[in-house]
């Protein structure tokens, strides 16, 4: 080799910099910067590596080859044809691509240059760095070539695979197919593209869950070649990847009502499939409903229901006999081995949960297994409160062995900590993961081959009398112990260890309750109100919810002004209806109390992060130090270090919540815009100069950038956990970050360098008017801050909490409160009041006062009211006591029973000094159409009359019925009234005899009855239960 060569030092920066000049361009096919480009000089090296070895050996090097052969090797020559065959063969010559460098020249500047620049890269480096990128090329090709035949023998292998024909055929004739499919069958993701290949176009697949939608969409478009196109997309709450060239859609149930409500046809799609049907969600029953009635009108529609093979008698019957297609499942042998717990380690109520069983499974599998043998374990506990205490323990065995690595996962964790159970572990040592059953269903962790099942699981139920959620304990059903044995068999033999006894697993009910049954459906009940449903009793669920339910949902919508004493839908009601989140939480204007608290539960026994919250907290009540988290998140996001991450840390916050908040707010402020409840200033388009313009274009076109590397890089590689990262789990709220660890723990938490949840809010935000509204929200008065409060308690109305009497000898962590529907509730241990709770007490006595008299009383106005193994309040605020009788309820005649029914005979005397006190200086005359006292031109007091009602009275005019001897002279309503409850003399007299028997039953049963006005007859009835609903059929 030339000294030139020899002085060039492939391994130095600068050199590398300058050859990504001449081949790695911004247009070039890799781009300098890209994990493409990284990847190259990694396979350099190891091209470099493996020439010189063959020079070692004697071979010739390829580079050398090919300059002697440009240079004019000789030429074969077959009957005087040239056919310019090289002599000797190389591995090379098979490469199918090549690297157009004809423009080199100019990129190096030019022969001149290069003469006089000794240090830039010559021919040499040159065709050795083209020959190395050309080999490169080829092995990226044959890699990806390799892989697409490694993923087309795992589709075929599938057990789905042999019913696709038939699968593509049952929905071309039926109108409604279910598909039944075991676990790891492979149904959610080739079902989809079955149909797709077989012509349907425009298909919408359901999720229950924002993840799955993500995470199906990307595999899909994996699987179909379609990586970075856009026939495959998903639309979630907050963002999509949606376009019109979109033709399968990943969409949660949710969104799909929304598009019903503004489209009740879905003429936008061809085909729906519901996924996961048989986890019986809320949403899910309402969908299958409403999809069932909207079949009727749609004959060309096509419904897939795709379930595990749990209950599908069920579906199939509520389709009228739809066909289901049985697909069994790619399930391994696994041993069941039930191990009850004994009885003195069964722990009580009050007690925390004993971890001595679920050790003894741990030192079982590390005696019976070696080491070097794969296996993960994962144990599924009720509740946040058993993974804590299990967790301590096994992590002190970890620590002890060596042998494991002990994650939590559960709802509350960080996005960061849920992530690291898809981590692989290091080479002998297993996982050890403590889980809810958020691992039975909403996600797939590979490597498990050990299971314990508690048996056991938290459920949020629903007490219609009392109004409060409960969040209890409860047995699992067998389906549920069937799905959780099933994660110990999906890669290979496993093992299922069952802590109760077998008799115990065969008393379990054999299906969860569905939802419908459990929650509050207050949001449902006004959906299907402004989707036009009708009744919603009447409406046809595949499971009926408690007519209770339904009940204290419409007489809660009545209370809140959603819906009005006919129950129609009134018009705050259609508002409320389009927003994504509960009725109260609407009515307080609040999207930081419609997420999750930003607040890690980890970090409430953390000193530091205690200390880092206190200048956020607000002795006002919750919501108010939600706004204050909020404003000095927003504030730290526009400096420009960006160390909102940091900050969240420090003050055990996570940062997932805020964002959803941000999200949620913009996406309220929209929906007040569209009905005009809110007016926002207009920016002029050229308001700022042409430098700042530019800058802003190049920021977003950057940030742009980011996005697309980072989707590009997404889920290339598996990380390694460390033995650290069990023990960092344990207290990683609180410091993270914090020493020299924290940086590469940062690193791995935020999936690589580019926080790309920080890229989404800046392209997503403008970040200075937030910053505006921020500052403005923290810069109230004294009585802007009272009217606030004053908002947010009137929207709370009549959730409030009366303190109770007695407080005062009570600790302050045992303060007890009573409200209209339960009594003795305590405050939630993660409000402010429960770590401030001074000031909520009452002050010395007054003097002047009688006994236990004061002017200084506290009430709060709560959100929710939540029982687990007490009832709590949770999100409350505070207000004085005296101002509830008059600033949120309005005392006024009508709630005494007292209307105004015409002229009084002492208007003058008994209204006059009304409006004088109200109006001094203004006189008032008695007005002799409408009644009452009439103060201007548009005002008149004490009379109930409408403006409206002088206007029908312009329309009265005579009219005869056709039925009876009715002449008079009517207005158009008083007309239609009279249609409608006239009926002709056979039909009267047939109605009459009814109701008279029901008179003479409601005698004979008059300790049942009651008085019910019936509106279509005009009359008041005594009539018992079953008597009134027999008496509303016969209107039918």
């Amino acid at each position: 080799m030339e000294p030139r060569s020899q002085a060039w030092d492939w391994d130095s920066s600068r050199c590398r910099a300058q050859l990504d000049e001449v081949f790695f361009r911004p247009h070039d096919y890799i781009q300098a910067g890209s994990s493409e480009h990284k990847d190259f000089w990694a396979f350099f090296e190891r091209f470099q590596r493996f020439k010189q070895k063959k020079e070692m050996s004697g071979s010739k090097d390829g580079a050398d080859a090919d300059l002697k052969q440009r240079a004019g090797c000789k030429k074969n020559d077959v009957g005087g044809v040239d056919l310019g065959l090289p002599e000797e063969y190389d591995a090379r010559y098979r490469i199918n691509v090549s690297v157009c460098t004809q423009d080199v020249e100019e990129r190096l500047g030019g022969k001149e240059r290069r003469r006089s620049a000794s240090k830039g890269p010559g021919s040499e480096e040159v065709a050795a760095c083209r020959l190395a990128l050309l080999h490169y090329l080829d092995f990226s090709q044959k890699q990806s070539f390799a892989k697409l035949a490694k993923l087309r023998r795992e589709q075929r292998s599938l057990p789905i695979f042999q019913y696709k024909d038939r699968i593509v055929d049952l929905v071309r004739r039926h109108p409604v197919v279910v598909v039944a499919g075991d676990t790891g069958c492979g149904k959610s993701t080739q079902v989809p593209q079955y149909l797709l290949s077989a012509g349907f176009d425009h298909i919408a697949c359901t999720q229950p869950r924002r993840i799955a939608c993500i995470s199906l969409a990307k595999r899909v478009s994996f699987e179909s070649l379609n990586q970075y196109g856009s026939k495959v997309g998903y639309q979630i709450r907050f963002e999509t990847s949606r376009t019109s060239a979109t033709k399968l859609l990943f969409l949660t149930e949710g969104l799909l009502l929304r598009q019903i409500q503004r489209d009740g046809e879905l003429g936008q799609y061809q085909v729906l499939i519901v996924d996961e049907v048989h986890e019986r969600h809320l949403h899910c029953d309402f969908l299958l409903g409403v999809l069932r009635s909207l079949l009727a009108v749609r004959p060309d529609l096509r419904l897939v229901l795709m379930s595990a093979t749990i209950n599908i008698k069920l579906f199939s019957t509520y389709f009228h006999n739809a066909p289901v297609l049985q697909v069994p499942g790619r399930l391994f042998p696994i041993q069941v081995i039930y191990q009850p717990v004994p009885p003195e380690e069964l722990s009580s109520r009050s007690e925390k949960l004993d971890p001595r069983p679920y050790l003894r499974v741990l030192q079982s599998i590390d005696h019976r297994y070696p080491a070097d043998e794969r296996g993960d374990l994962l144990l599924f506990l009720s509740g946040v409160a058993e993974i804590d205490s299990v967790f301590e323990a096994c992590q002190t065995y970890a620590q002890h062995t060596r042998c494991w690595i002990v994650l939590p996962l559960h709802s509350t964790l960080s996005l960061a900590q849920q992530d690291k159970v898809f981590d692989v572990a290091p080479p002998g040592v297993r996982k050890c993961i403590i889980s809810t059953n958020i691992a039975e269903t909403s996600v797939t962790i590979d490597g498990v081959r050990f299971v314990v099942d508690s048996g056991k699981v938290k459920e949020m139920s629903f007490d219609p009398k009392a109004k409060m959620q409960r969040l209890q304990e409860f047995w699992i059903s067998r389906a549920s112990a069937e799905q959780r044995k099933g994660r110990a068999g999906r890669t290979g033999p496993g093992v299922c260890y069952r802590l109760y006894a077998e008799s115990d697993y065969e008393a379990f009910a054999p299906y969860p309750v569905p939802e419908i049954h459990r929650v509050a459906l207050d949001s449902l009940v006004l959906q299907m109100k402004s989707m036009g449903l009708g009744d919603p009793r009447s409406f046809a669920f595949i499971d009926p919810p408690p007519a209770a339910s339904i009940q204290t949902a419409v007489t809660y919508l009545k209370e809140q002004g959603a819906l009005d004493c006919h129950e129609e839908l009134t018009s705050i009601g259609s508002l409320l209806a389009q927003l994504p989140v509960d009725v109260v939480i609407v009515l307080t204007v609040a999207a930081a109390l419609s997420v999750q608290s930003p607040f890690l539960r980890s970090a409430q026994h953390n000193p530091d992060c205690s200390t880092a919250r206190q200048p956020l907290q607000s002795d006002q009540g919750d919501p108010l130090t939600l706004l204050n988290t909020f404003n000095a998140w927003v504030q730290v996001k526009g400096e420009r270090g960006g160390g909102s991450r940091k900050w969240c840390r420090r003050r055990g916050l996570e940062e997932q919540r805020l964002y959803e908040m941000v999200n949620l707010r913009r996406q309220f402020k929209d929906l007040l815009s569209s009905h005009g409840l809110l007016t926002e200033e207009q920016s002029a388009p050229y308001s700022q100069d042409r430098q700042r313009r530019r800058e802003m274009h190049s920021e977003r076109r950057r940030l742009h950038q980011l996005k697309r590397e980072h989707e590009q890089q997404e889920g290339r590689r598996r990380k390694v956990l460390r033995l650290e990262d069990g023990e960092e789990a344990l207290g990683s709220s609180g410091s993270e970050g914090e020493d020299g660890r924290g940086g590469r723990k940062n690193k791995d938490a935020a999936g690589g360098a580019v926080d790309i949840q920080d890229v989404k809010f800046k392209l997503r935000h403008n970040v200075s008017k937030l910053q505006e509204a921020a500052s403005a929200s923290q810069d109230l008065s004294s009585r802007q801050q009272a009217l606030l409060r004053l908002l947010l308690c009137r929207g709370l109305y009549p959730q409030l909490a009366l303190p109770d009497e007695h407080n005062a000898t009570r600790k302050d962590s045992e303060q007890v409160f009573h409200t209209r529907s339960k009594h003795g509730v305590v405050i939630h241990p993660t409000s402010v009041f429960a770590s401030n709770p001074e000031v909520l007490h009452v002050p010395e006595q007054e003097p002047g006062a009688e006994k236990n008299a004061s002017s200084k009383h506290q009430l709060l106005a709560f959100v929710t009211l939540l029982e687990t193994n007490k009832p709590y309040v949770c999100n409350c605020i505070r207000v004085p006591a005296l101002q509830v009788s008059y600033a949120l309820r309005r005392l006024t005649a009508l709630e005494s029973q007292n209307l105004y029914v015409g002229p009084q005979a002492h208007v003058d005397s008994v209204g006059g000094l009304a409006v004088n006190a109200l109006l001094p200086g203004i006189e008032a005359q008695p007005d002799p159409v409408k009644g009452g006292l009439r103060v201007t031109s548009f005002f008149t007091f004490n009379c109930l009359s409408d403006s409206k009602d002088l206007y029908s009275e312009c329309l009265r005019a005579f009219w005869s019925c056709p039925h009876c001897d009715f002449y008079m002279p009517v207005t158009p309503l008083e007309r239609m009234h009279h249609e409608a409850t006239c009926r002709p003399p056979g039909e009267s007299q047939s109605v009459e005899e009814s109701e008279s028997e029901q008179t003479h039953s409601t005698s004979a049963s008059s300790s049942l009855a009651r008085v019910y006005h019936c509106d279509i007859c005009n009359k008041d009835l005594t009539l018992t239960s079953t008597e009134i609903l027999k008496h509303k059929r016969q209107h039918l």
